[in-house]
């Protein structure tokens, strides 16, 4: 009974650790992006594109050929923007000038800047703030705003938001990397000794998208536009975490909950460690820190 005892709690904690991972979601998963009741049709509309959508002045004659894309970017080919001024410098954002170009900006920065651009294109049937309800340890503002270039500064300012397109190269084992590799297709191998134990300890569930053979960063590589509040997760070569489904928050593709009330979680920095490595417990030294939900 003493040796049964110890093993019987051991499960018990396990359990419980779990359970506090894991969590259903309690509201409809399109979340903000059912667009006041639209649903899906608001982006993608099943007939005409733009037009089929009401947008009558639209310019654009392909609209709706990709995607069925119901949103409006004809404002937006062409235009050059400026993210992520930082010690590291700028990054240049060359926006396609058709959504027929071949690039992966295309879905995974221009079609999203037709709804939360807010400069050159005015945000469609949004209210530029967020939908989710924060948790009360945030601060007293609680509107924060969802437009790049229309934000509450200057506007056309995109140099507070994360740099995103062809020229947001991500890279292994510079001194803010992970000790991982690249392979010919630009593909993230994380198969160095902390980058592996990272996804033993969190995962990876960033998507970034190979353009000349280089792994780049894209809206869509942190954002999962069609799951707002959840994020499946199965144990394997992604992820060590328990299977199952996991909270989230404003549509990022991994676990990521600073709602969840729990002192001394990691959880959400983990989700930024992905990429940067440099600040991770397993590239410091901390190849056993878990992470805590």
């Amino acid at each position: 009974m003493k040796k049964i005892l110890p093993i019987a709690i051991l499960f018990l904690s396990a359990a419980g650790f779990a359970s506090a991972q894991i969590q259903a979601p309690t509201t409809d998963v399109l979340g903000a992006h059912l667009n006041y009741g639209r649903g899906c049709a608001a982006c993608h509309a099943p007939h005409s594109g733009v037009y089929g959508n009401g947008n009558v002045g639209a310019a654009d004659p392909t609209s709706g050929n990709l995607a069925l894309w119901g949103e409006d970017v004809s404002s937006l080919y062409g235009k050059v923007i400026t993210t992520g001024q930082s010690e590291h410098g700028n990054y240049v954002v060359n926006l396609p000038a058709s959504m027929s170009a071949g690039t992966p900006d295309i879905a995974g920065v221009l079609m999203c800047l037709s709804c939360h651009d807010g400069n050159y294109a005015q945000g469609a049937m949004m209210q530029n703030k967020v939908y989710e309800t924060l948790p009360a340890s945030y601060g007293t503002k609680n509107s924060i705003p969802t437009l790049l270039g229309n934000d509450g500064t200057t506007t056309g300012n995109y140099l507070n938001d994360h740099p995103v397109g062809l020229n947001a190269v991500i890279g292994c084992g510079g001194t803010y990397d992970w000790d991982c590799t690249i392979d010919g297709t630009g593909k993230i191998l994380m198969t160095g000794p902390g980058s592996s134990k990272f996804v033993t300890n969190y995962g990876f569930f960033v998507s970034p998208k190979a353009y000349n053979a280089q792994p780049t960063v894209m809206c869509t590589t942190c954002h999962n536009q069609h799951l707002m509040n959840v994020v499946k997760v199965k144990t394997g070569a992604t992820s060590g975490l328990p299977s199952g489904n996991y909270a989230t928050m404003f549509f990022i593709r991994a676990p990521y909950n600073p709602a969840s009330g729990t002192a001394g979680s990691n959880q959400t920095a983990q989700f930024c460690r992905q990429c940067h490595g440099g600040e991770a417990n397993e590239m410091n030294g901390g190849l056993t820190i878990p992470t805590t939900f």
